[in-house]
């Protein structure tokens, strides 16, 4: 009996030393929501680089545009984390590449060194992220706002061009996304929460026809807008105080 109890226990050891070896991962943290959502961006700056050098004009600005909107979502951590980080990356890079890709026919050569180094800043941002302690909660809850809010911020702009397949599409994926943060509005303002929900379907209904009252669509996104933003900025004053 003794000799097949050890039997048994030896069996066991075994199979959790085969499964700590096959599966270390398993154990390790999982990365925070800031460093995930930051990373995420990062393929829309080798998207553009790639572009570039391959002298595709129209894909690297589909691709800066992506990044753009990508960065309004995570751009409160960096602000909060390095200032000449955030300024660096925010006031030199974007604004000069984002002119550059403007021209007619851009002068790659002349980009591509500036989106390269501009890469290689970001990666640092993240190194610097990932060994930073985690902020307060309140700077994911930012973050997921303003993550959603992207995508409806793409609406206006859209609309200005006449990309009304752009308009829809950008809209949908905020509608899609709406539900994940919805409850972060709804506990802040019962009010705010109930228009939002009213204005994403008069919105839904004014981008229907064919060629959309552009001014009348504009409108009633700016409206769901200004409401939302509203309890974002909440949020974030709440989030700087806590970080003093």
């Amino acid at each position: 009996m003794m000799k097949r109890f050890h039997d048994i226990a030896a069996a066991v050891l075994a199979i959790l030393s085969f499964v700590a070896l096959v599966d270390p991962i398993s154990a390790a943290p999982a990365e925070r929501f800031e460093v995930t959502s930051i990373k995420a961006i990062r393929p829309t700056l080798t998207n553009t680089l790639d572009a570039v050098q391959k002298r595709d004009a129209t894909r690297a600005r589909e691709s800066f545009q992506a990044y753009d909107s990508g960065w309004n979502g995570i751009e409160f951590y960096v602000n909060t984390r390095s200032r000449p980080m955030y300024e660096l990356l925010e006031l030199q890079y974007q604004p000069k590449i984002t002119k550059a890709l403007e021209a007619a026919s851009p002068d790659f050569a002349a980009i591509a060194p500036d989106v390269q180094g501009m890469l290689a800043k970001f990666d640092e941002l993240v190194a610097m992220i990932e060994k930073a302690a985690p902020l307060n909660p309140l700077f994911d809850d930012i973050a997921r706002l303003r993550i959603v809010r992207a995508h409806l911020r793409e609406v206006p702009p859209a609309l200005k061009v006449g990309n009304f397949a752009k308009a829809r599409e950008s809209f949908k994926k905020f509608d899609e996304t709406w539900d994940s943060i919805e409850d972060l509005i709804k506990v802040r303002s019962q009010d705010a929460y109930v228009a939002i929900e009213k204005g994403m379907i008069e919105i839904e209904d004014a981008l229907m026809p064919d060629k959309p009252d552009v001014a009348k669509a504009t409108a009633l996104v700016n409206d769901v807008m200004t409401r939302y933003n509203a309890v974002l900025a909440e949020i974030a004053k709440e989030a700087r105080a806590a970080n003093r």
